[in-house]
């Protein structure tokens, strides 16, 4: 992979650890929507009592398990009580967080950022052997997520991959996708860069999509080939990578080498049989947020939602794309690979019986994670042009 365009060391996709350290440091201090001068969040007592009612929430819905049948499903014993534990755990966290007026919410994702910031960094660097590396790249923070050998001993990196995290346009952080991400660069031998770009309802869109292209457009200036290049995302970041080339072909930009999407909210429409026929197996709230991210903008505009746009290779990369037959998104994304495949764009799409929305996020030991790591690798392999350069060049 090419060299960093700029002449003076700054963080970038191929300098080695030794280098990320000396400039940065090892603090991940990536912006969290609550540290943004901004965004307003709730007093301490306030805080103090949204965190008792999520732990209240939690405990009443996993209660509810072994009343669910937790055992059945269309994988393994072990798998199926994994998938039914965390259905309801991550439902009744969202539904709850869901409820709570904005400030509040802010605080809550605040705590758990905290925790995730002490928690994941030696996890990663135990488990998959990954640094996780603070930068700002155009202004934006993120976590760049790099397999320590090929910082350290000078192996290739097979290409970069601009990941935008989920959340539904409205929630989430970096940090708290690091492992997921460290797992993609274990399976991928890519670099990631975790964007921490602003959200709704304080930022709507177009600012998260902003965010996002200039992110893309500093990775171009610190010479990353497109050809070596990859936007991926997941549920809402899956929908803003989408946006995301629908930008770059309006801006004339170089499109990347490839998009990989999970679970991703492409049709802002939500207008489809399975946002109601699976709201009872799905992890997301019934009454799905889009609202505060369009702020005005019909929900049926090609630059929220892709589904709408006239897909073609001219414009669209080749598109990696898993979903659960149990999600609520499910016939939209279904829709949206038809379009593609209509449009001459070569897609790989995946949709696993019996899972829930982000399975592999949310689930990354089953057998049906598995599964999707492995062709998201043969994917990267087929599609990312292998780097000339080592990763300390």
């Amino acid at each position: 992979m090419p060299g960093v365009a700029a002449p003076a060391p700054q963080p970038g996709p191929l300098l080695p650890a030794r280098l990320l350290t000396a400039t940065l440091g090892t603090t991940l201090n990536t912006m969290v929507m609550a540290d943004r001068p901004e965004v307003k969040t709730a007093s301490t007592p306030v805080t103090t009592l949204a965190v008792a009612g999520l732990a209240s929430t939690m405990l009443t819905g996993l209660a509810r398990v072994p009343f669910t049948r937790p055992f059945s499903g269309p994988s393994g014993i072990l798998d199926n009580l994994g998938q039914s534990v965390t259905r309801q755990a991550v439902r009744s966290f969202m539904g709850y967080s869901m409820s709570l007026p904005i400030d509040e919410f802010r605080s809550l994702e605040k705590i758990l950022d905290d925790i995730c910031k002490v928690v994941i960094p030696p996890f990663v660097e135990r488990i998959d052997d990954v640094d996780l590396t603070h930068d700002e790249l155009a202004g934006v923070p993120g976590i760049w997520c790099r397999a320590k050998d090929a910082c350290q001993g000078g192996e290739k990196i097979t290409g970069t991959i601009l990941y935008l995290h989920g959340g539904g346009y409205i929630g989430t952080s970096p940090i708290m996708y690091a492992a997921f991400a460290s797992t993609i660069v274990e399976r991928t031998g890519c670099e990631i860069f975790i964007a921490d770009y602003r959200m709704a309802p304080e930022f709507p869109f177009p600012a998260p999509v902003h965010d996002a292209a200039d992110v893309y457009r500093e990775l171009l200036a610190r010479g990353v080939d497109p050809a070596h290049l990859i936007v991926a995302g997941d549920s809402g970041g899956g929908g803003l990578a989408a946006s995301l080339m629908a930008y770059l072909r309006d801006h004339e930009i170089p499109k990347p080498a490839a998009v990989a999407l999970f679970s991703p909210e492409i049709d802002l429409d939500l207008d489809h049989p399975s946002i109601t026929d699976n709201a009872a197996t799905d992890i997301l709230p019934w009454n799905v947020p889009v609202t505060p991210y369009l702020h005005g903008v019909q929900p049926d505009d090609e630059r929220v939602s892709i589904v709408y746009a006239d897909l073609g290779p001219a414009w669209f990369p080749p598109t990696f794309v898993t979903c659960g037959s149990d999600e609520m998104f499910r016939d939209g994304i279904r829709e949206f690979t038809a379009a593609l495949e209509k449009g001459g764009v070569e897609v790989q799409a995946i949709e696993e019986p019996g899972m829930f929305h982000v399975y592999p996020i949310l689930m990354p030991w089953s057998e049906a994670a598995h599964t999707a790591f492995d062709a998201l690798g043969e994917y990267v392999e087929k599609h990312v042009t292998p780097s000339a350069e080592p990763a300390t060049a």
